[in-house]
């Protein structure tokens, strides 16, 4: 697949800066892969629009890892616990960051390329909400950068196609967990003129043996999310319940496990629009895409969603 088969044209006034004022008051695009129907709804009519699937969410935690450093005026950004006190993170400025130094409350161990890093942090983390770069606008509460759901800290960014969800709407459904912590990776844009040869750093998931033994029996699942889908077919394809995921789907993949997808709206040239092709087919996509931008949807994070039936 070509580069730009990952592209498309977005107004920028359509890139959501705050989310909605109620979680499930988001708009809804619902396609039908069989027949080919697209609808418009809210995503509190949710319920209405499924017939039995089992509901997988990721409950994955943002950490507040957003850490400034003074001098240099910069930041470490946490990616990844590796172990204890050990992380992996993003610090810049990195010309002028050294391996040894500590700064603040991290102490830099090794510099890893591309602007990673392996470093000792004193604590918990304790910065700043890390939101993607497209949102400009301050975020009054962090906790809507967080799902109802989320328990096990871990996330360099949120699953925020879970971000729509509120309790009462979850009460109204059957719900199941998996865990992936989710890197900045996952967002990276992709550069190489052939998506395939983008590599994709690993994710840490984790599925429980009681969870996967519901999610093997469902008659239909529905993956809430791109990275609950990594989840999901990494297992089936014979992946562990725990350990490090580097599977990345695109357009001929055929899927194991997951029989419906609820997503927000991704970023061009991006691995998530790459996934969600691979689910639906790639002009179907850019159709939906193409009328929800005439639809005036809310696009990425805190925009509005997708469900794919």
């Amino acid at each position: 697949m070509d580069l730009e088969e990952l592209n498309y044209e977005l107004p920028p006034e359509l890139i959501a800066q705050q989310p909605a004022a109620r979680r499930d008051e988001s708009r809804l695009l619902v396609y039908e892969r069989s027949s080919g129907a697209v609808r418009h709804r809210r995503f509190s009519e949710l319920p209405s629009e499924l017939a039995g699937e089992l509901i997988v969410v990721n409950d994955t935690r943002v950490v507040p890892a957003r850490i400034p450093i003074e001098s240099p005026r910069g930041e470490v950004l946490l990616l990844e616990r590796v172990g204890g006190d050990e992380w992996v993170g993003l610090a810049r400025p990195t010309r002028r960051l050294k391996a040894g130094a500590r700064y603040g409350p991290v102490e830099l161990i090794e510099h890893l390329g591309e602007g990673r890093w392996r470093l000792r942090l004193d604590g918990e983390p304790a910065g700043k909400t890390p939101l993607p770069p497209y949102i400009t606008a301050p975020l009054a509460d962090p906790e809507r950068y967080q799902t109802v759901y989320a328990r096990d800290a871990g996330s360099a960014a949120a699953p925020t196609a879970g971000l729509h969800f509120t309790e009462e709407l979850l009460q109204s459904l059957e719900v199941e967990r998996v865990t992936l912590h989710v890197g900045l990776d996952t967002f990276r844009p992709v550069t190489e003129a052939r998506i395939e040869e983008h590599v994709i750093h690993g994710e840490r998931y984790e599925v429980t043996a009681a969870a996967w033994g519901r999610i093997s029996a469902a008659e239909r699942v529905l993956a809430v999310g791109t990275t609950t889908v990594r989840t999901l077919e990494t297992v089936a394809l014979g992946g562990a319940l725990s350990g490090l995921t580097e599977l990345f789907i695109v357009p001929g993949f055929e899927f194991r496990r997951v029989d419906a997808l609820l997503t927000n709206f991704h970023l061009p040239r991006s691995t998530l629009l790459a996934l969600v092709m691979a689910f639906a087919g790639a002009e179907e996509i850019r159709r939906l895409y193409a009328t929800a931008v005439q639809e005036r949807y809310r696009f990425y994070s805190f925009g509005d969603a997708m469900l794919i039936l």
